[in-house]
């Protein structure tokens, strides 16, 4: 499955966003709890415009991010009224625009707008694009006993199930153990 590129990247992104927080994180604590790992953070994707770099900011973030994770699972009719409402909040103007080494991609708010609320625009229009594609299915939390990260399958078969290689093994580990000891398998 293939979405244009500025869609794939606004989904990784909610991803990478997601991923941050204390249930699916690798450690169990919150990856996004100083200004400085979001910094970081919004240093390993393409964010233009305004970002403030303070608390206040941080809060919002936050924010969007728990909306954000909710959204991630909703059935595709109740995604729909989810991205309809953060695109009216934001009285979104959807537009093309071209910067940096970006071609051509869409904004719907202004630069100097809110980090958090550039977020979610750019989450909705992404989510946007799944939805009208009917792919809704693709947007997954992970399979792992213990994992509740976000995956994105861009698979062709759309068979992931695990956010990373790390919870696929330890839950085929499992599965072996298992096996073993109802003595399902051979030595």
């Amino acid at each position: 499955m293939r979405f244009a590129p500025d869609t794939e990247e606004s989904l990784a992104f909610v991803v990478a966003l997601c991923n941050t927080d204390p249930s699916a994180s690798r450690g169990g604590d919150d990856e996004l709890a100083t200004v400085g790992q979001l910094l970081a953070l919004l240093g390993r994707f393409h964010y233009t415009g305004r970002i403030d770099g303070d608390e206040a900011e941080l809060r919002d973030v936050h924010q969007t991010r728990a909306l954000l994770r909710t959204v991630w699972s909703l059935e595709r009719d109740d995604a729909v009224e989810a991205v309809n409402k953060m695109l009216r909040d934001a009285k979104a103007l959807p537009h093309l625009v071209r910067h940096d080494d970006l071609d051509w991609h869409m904004h719907a708010t202004e630069p100097t707008s809110p980090l958090a609320e550039r977020m979610r625009v750019e989450a909705a229009l992404a989510l946007i694009d799944v939805i009208r594609m009917n792919e809704v299915h693709r947007l997954r939390v992970c399979a792992a006993d213990d994992c509740e990260g976000l995956l994105l399958d861009l698979s062709r078969n759309g068979l992931k199930r695990f956010c990373s290689v790390r919870c696929g093994n330890r839950m085929n580990m499992i599965a072996f153990r298992e096996r073993r000891a109802d003595g399902r398998t051979i030595d």
